[in-house]
């Protein structure tokens, strides 16, 4: 039996905070500038003909405006490394967000993060009104992949897949959360 929703916000994002997702920064050079929005709600194989990606971005970002206008956006899937960088990436001062970050930038604008397991160059396919988010689709136009773990938002938390690896070989039973 499920509990009706009755307008609480805070409790839909419990709930919703407890589908595991992978964290990714988009970023492009945009009027001179690098610029950088960092989405959990991030899709991949939308589409394979021809490669679709998604990610859903907040009405009320005032980034998003910015690298809409970017002709191409790379899109960095968060490794284990940017643990400690993923909140900065994400602060409202835009500044500072790249600062400690290395970063290569393509002939198309794009903004790589090294230490990223994919790298996606993309371009907008479409956005699509979602309540208070945009859906954007994204067309990947080239790829890169590399050996490192992604890093994990799980529970308003980041967390890394070697975690919940390791809790399996220390015996927590991740169905029941006992040992």
């Amino acid at each position: 039996m499920t509990t009706p929703y009755v307008d609480d916000v805070q409790a839909l994002r419990r709930v919703f905070s407890g589908f595991p997702s992978g964290v990714a920064a988009l970023a492009a050079v945009v009027d001179g500038d690098p610029t950088v929005l960092v989405v959990s709600s991030f899709s991949v194989g939308v589409s394979q003909d021809p490669p679709l990606v998604l990610c859903a971005v907040q009405r009320s970002s005032t980034t998003w405006p910015l690298l809409a206008k970017a002709p191409a956006i790379g899109v960095s899937v968060l490794g284990e490394d940017h643990t400690g960088n993923a909140r900065r990436l994400a602060s409202r001062d835009k500044d500072t967000r790249f600062e400690g970050i290395d970063t290569l930038v393509s002939d198309s604008g794009s903004v790589f993060l090294h230490g990223a397991p994919i790298w996606l160059d993309c371009s907008i396919e479409g956005v699509h009104d979602a309540g208070d988010h945009e859906i954007v689709v994204l067309r990947v136009l080239g790829f890169r992949d590399f050996p490192h773990r992604p890093l994990i938002w799980h529970r308003s938390a980041f967390t890394t897949l070697h975690s919940a690896a390791q809790e399996e070989v220390n015996g927590l039973d991740r169905v029941k959360g006992e040992r």
